[in-house]
């Protein structure tokens, strides 16, 4: 019986390493790789040896036999991407191993004398700990671990939905390197107030930021700014128990909850406002937010997208993942001949062809979300862009506007999750266009000795498998630069940095 791999799947190709096979696509030498939603098992070449479910960081794949009822899709989602016509081929010359393996690649080989190098990691998340893995493995470096978070973690623990704890697990991965004997963690000291960007580069060979993108972007409409409208940001950061968001940040009183925005963050959000609280008991989430969610009043969460449902942003997985919520029914407002259109003309490969069966109908938003027996509900909303977000002292509804003009969505909480953004790092060059640091390779700009990983690198964009790639390509940059003899020398030790850190904490 073949595997298959599921939903939660990060893409950071652990799996394709491991299969003795190659069944497993695209692989990170493929044109298609990282333009997929996930990764795929070939049911035909699988050999049923259970390698790649050993070595996934974030347990998505699963004998086939084994899938639960709302995994089961996912066995033929595994199959049909080995029917389409830009599937891989098969060998030309069968053999043992069906697929032609390409040359062997090492990519991290050192000149014979090449000495450890002290490299801090500004950062704990995915990003920051694949550099850090790369460094700990390949290589004899010293790494010293900053952030400015008091637990570990970064995107893992403070982004996360708390309901996915597959995904959560790939911080099990990483936390054993905090235990490394090559492994110094500063926590709670933050770069740019604690200390110095040039403090700490002057006790290392090389600094690594990898703090991801640590704010929203903005609507720039009316009533963005009024009580009751929140950031997704927040949202999330609030239901992590992020020490920044205070416990009482969110207000679940509404009936009627308006989230801006059609991507993964958006269907996070979405599923958390209309779960059963007591799934989400047995999980990180914080005790605030559980307490909160228990007593709310939401029967209804409408997702707004400006676009068409062919172009949403969310993945086909996590939309699968959606239409599984026990007592909770999805709708699409049916307001424009062209939402039905795209869902029925889509592809069996198009995101818009999962909402095919979802029902459809005009919404009467003058009406209650909260009609005795009817249960809760998310409600798709495309082809209407918000103009205003309306109300005096709090939010009272969101104004759209969309092929007929303009209309009001009745909402008293509006959740704003349109995309994430990097924010100026002390002591670097910043591009307030796209949000991110100048840089090549990894290279910081002007920077010598410093370079970036993650979202703060390439914006907000790839979840966390992405890193894997992104941190190999700078830690080769780096490791380039210090044979090359292109790195600063250290004018203080590890000691030093010890000492100097106690003073200022």
């Amino acid at each position: 019986m073949a595997y298959a791999i599921t939903q939660t799947c990060c893409s950071d190709a652990t799996c394709v390493s491991v299969c003795p096979v190659n069944c497993i696509h695209p692989t990170p030498e493929e044109r298609a790789f990282g333009s997929t939603e996930m990764l795929h098992i070939d049911p035909k070449s699988c050999i049923d040896c259970g390698a790649c479910a050993d070595a996934c960081p974030v347990d998505a794949v699963f004998p086939v036999d084994q899938l639960t009822d709302g995994l089961q899709e996912y066995a033929r989602i595994n199959a049909a991407y080995f029917e389409q016509d830009e599937s891989p081929a098969e060998a030309a010359d069968p053999g043992p191993n069906f697929h032609t393996w390409g040359e062997p690649v090492f990519d991290r080989v050192l000149p014979s004398d090449f000495g450890p190098l002290r490299v801090a990691v500004v950062g704990t998340g995915p990003a920051g700990m694949y550099a850090a893995k790369d460094l700990l493995l390949h290589t004899r470096a010293e790494v010293t671990l900053i952030d400015r978070l008091p637990v570990a973690g970064g995107l893992v623990r403070y982004g996360v939905a708390p309901d996915h704890t597959a995904t959560r697990k790939v911080g099990e991965s990483f936390a054993r390197f905090h235990t490394h004997p090559r492994v110094r963690t500063y926590l709670g000291v933050d770069v740019g107030s604690d200390i110095t960007a040039e403090e700490v580069a002057a006790h290392h060979d090389a600094v690594i930021y990898a703090v991801g993108a640590a704010t929203d972007r903005r609507l720039n409409i009316p009533g963005e700014d009024l009580p009751g409208s929140v950031s997704a940001t927040t949202f999330v950061a609030w239901y992590n128990a992020h020490p920044e968001v205070a416990p009482d940040a969110v207000d679940l009183s509404a009936e009627r909850v308006v989230v801006i925005g059609n991507g993964n963050v958006a269907l996070d959000v979405a599923r958390i406002l209309v779960c059963d609280p007591e799934a989400l008991a047995g999980t990180e989430i914080a005790g605030h937010a559980l307490a909160e969610l228990r007593r709310s009043k939401v029967r209804e969460v409408v997702l707004l997208g400006r676009r068409g449902p062919q172009h949403a942003a969310f993945t086909r997985s996590e939309l699968l993942g959606l239409k599984h919520l026990p007592g909770v029914d999805l709708l699409v407002d049916d307001h424009d001949p062209r939402i039905a259109a795209a869902i029925d003309g889509a592809g069996p490969w198009d995101k818009a062809a999962v909402l095919r069966d979802v029902p459809r109908e005009a919404v009467d938003w003058s009406l209650s979300p909260g009609a005795p027996g009817q249960r809760r509900r998310i409600v798709f909303r495309f082809l209407s862009e918000p103009v205003a977000v309306c109300g005096g002292e709090a939010v009272r509804a969101v104004r759209v506007t969309d092929g007929t003009g303009e209309s009001e969505i009745p909402a008293g909480l509006a959740l704003r999750a349109v995309g994430y953004r990097g924010v100026p790092q002390a002591g670097l060059p910043f591009d307030e266009a796209t949000g991110t640091v100048p840089h090549e390779r990894g290279r910081v700009t002007g920077r010598p000795g410093t370079y970036v990983v993650g979202w703060i690198k390439r914006g907000p964009s790839g979840g966390i498998g992405a890193n894997r790639a992104c941190a190999a390509e700078t830690v080769g940059s780096l490791l380039a630069d210090a044979v090359a003899g292109a790195l600063p020398a250290p004018a203080g030790g590890a000691g030093a940095f010890r000492r100097l850190v106690r003073r200022r904490r």
